[in-house]
């Protein structure tokens, strides 16, 4: 696992040694990064699911802004912040070892992108696209990483699904707010 791209380019990731840890793979990674290329740079950024973090690090490296990193597993905080040490990013993350959903309903600032990315047996997904939305800017966007066979909403409140990309077994929804 390594950083693909920006001024971190090649740096190598601490991964968990777990199975309930999926991180997300090479391709699906520098797919996302080409879907959001022009919307990264000096974004505040969440990575929501976080897991090892790769994808709040590759947005840093990438330059966004701020990535705010939301796990509620212990393991993968310390993997995270382990990460952020090893490629010097601590500086422009916050890392909450807190449960994703109760973290959405209480934090008040906004994210100009949101990467949600839960366990794909989990039906946590539609509850945190419905509450993540609140937490997004008007010119945001919320991308979501999740089966191919789950059927995600076209539209959730002011933000329509604006694309789904395919990836084997694997699917980027990916929504904006509807103008």
């Amino acid at each position: 696992m390594r950083v693909i791209a920006g001024q971190k380019k090649g740096k190598k990731l601490e991964r968990p040694k777990v199975d309930f840890i999926r991180p997300t793979t090479d391709k699906v990674k520098e797919s996302i990064f080409n879907i959001i290329q022009f919307d990264v740079m000096g974004a505040d950024f969440l990575d929501l699911f976080a897991g090892s973090g790769q994808i709040g690090i590759e947005a840093l490296s990438r330059g966004a802004k701020s990535v705010t990193f939301v796990d509620e597993n212990k393991l993968s905080i310390n993997i995270i912040k382990k990460n952020l040490v090893a490629a010097d990013l601590t500086q422009k993350a916050t890392v909450v070892n807190m449960d994703s959903i109760a973290f959405l309903k209480n934090y008040k600032n906004l994210f100009d992108i949101a990467f949600l990315d839960p366990p794909y047996n989990s039906e946590v997904l539609k509850s945190a696209m419905f509450y993540v939305q609140k937490n997004i800017n008007k010119n945001g966007i919320i991308i979501c990483e999740h089966l191919l066979s789950l059927k995600l909403p076209n539209k959730i409140n002011d933000f329509f699904l604006s694309k789904t990309y395919k990836y084997g077994k694997i699917a980027i929804s990916v929504y904006k707010m509807e103008f």
